[in-house]
């Protein structure tokens, strides 16, 4: 089913949470390690400890070499080609600023999801309303004006545009491409595929003369390890399994929200009724787009290609 539900729901709503809390972490390392490696070995630590854990409660490694492939492709479109490049643009773009390119992920994740053929996307008006909805909300939460995108820095907005078209493909993929692999080996294996890549492309850019481990960048590491790769990104994963990718894509609205919260809560930053209001009209987006695919289910015969084939119990997103 396309929508959000259940543990699909529970799911969405860690992503969101956990990676609405990255953003101060991959600030704090970013200032204090190269871009590449501070990535690369996140999502290997991260990787390597998921495996030995879910391998040690009984799961099992993937029996077909296409199922070895696909997680491979998809870790390193989502994590070498997706996150660390966001890690890399934000020595070059506010964060404020950046949280817009980001947020293109819904725009993408819909768009790939509407043309590449074996899925229940559809790029209706409703849909299409709601993605603007949410992205006119960002706009307003962050407070950063058209003239501010366009006179940034281009390498980060370029870098940021070319990282969440490469994620949102890589999600549409891993969705197309099933697996019989458990959601947590699943996970475990494309971090290790994709920070695996981007150490090596740390190091053929020489960062390791810059890798100075210090309290800071140990810290900002071991958060971003357990909250933002282990908990957030398998669940990511497993909601991107069991709902459209065009839904799990609003998670990118949500982000910016949990971060002004926290912020709020945490560090006493300012809120004010711009605040509110642009977080209201990211909420009612993400619940437009949930609703704008019942109404299309309903309004029409049923998708044949839509029709999920039958897996074992450890189907994962």
């Amino acid at each position: 089913m396309p929508g959000l539900r259940g543990k699909a729901l529970v799911a969405y709503l860690v992503v969101c949470v956990f990676w609405g809390s990255t953003y101060l972490a991959i600030r704090v390392g970013v200032g204090v390690l190269p871009p590449f490696l501070f990535a690369g070995i996140r999502f290997l630590v991260a990787g390597a400890l998921l495996l030995a854990v879910v391998l040690a409660l009984g799961d099992r490694l993937p029996r077909r070499l296409v199922d070895w492939r696909t997680q491979a492709i998809v870790g390193v479109l989502l994590l070498a080609g997706g996150n660390a490049f966001v890690v890399w643009a934000e020595q070059y773009t506010p964060s404020g600023i950046a949280s817009i390119f980001v947020v293109t992920v819904a725009l993408w994740m819909a768009f790939f999801d509407a043309v590449i053929p074996g899925g229940t996307g559809d790029l209706n008006w409703r849909v299409v309303a709601g993605l603007a909805l949410g992205f006119v909300g960002t706009a307003l939460l962050v407070g950063a004006s058209p003239a501010e995108i366009v006179h940034a820095d281009l390498r980060g907005p370029i870098a940021l545009t070319a990282a969440s078209a490469s994620w949102s493909l890589g999600s549409v993929y891993g969705k197309r491409h099933r697996t019989e692999t458990s959601p947590y080996v699943g996970a475990a294996l494309q971090m290790i595929a994709g920070g695996g890549a981007v150490i090596v492309l740390g190091t053929a850019l020489g960062e390791w003369s810059r890798w100075h481990l210090g309290p800071k960048g140990a810290g900002a590491i071991a958060y971003l390890v357990v909250f933002g790769s282990i908990f957030g990104y398998s669940a990511y994963t497993y909601a991107l399994r069991h709902a459209s990718p065009t839904i799990v894509g609003t998670y990118a609205y949500v982000n910016p929200v949990i971060a002004v919260l926290l912020g709020w809560l945490i560090l006493a930053e300012p809120v004010t009724a711009r605040t509110f209001l642009a977080m209201a009209l990211i909420v009612g987006a993400v619940v437009w787009i949930q609703f704008s695919h019942k109404i299309g289910r309903s309004g029409g015969p049923p998708d044949r290609r839509a029709e999920p084939v039958r897996q074992e119990a450890s189907e994962h997103a």
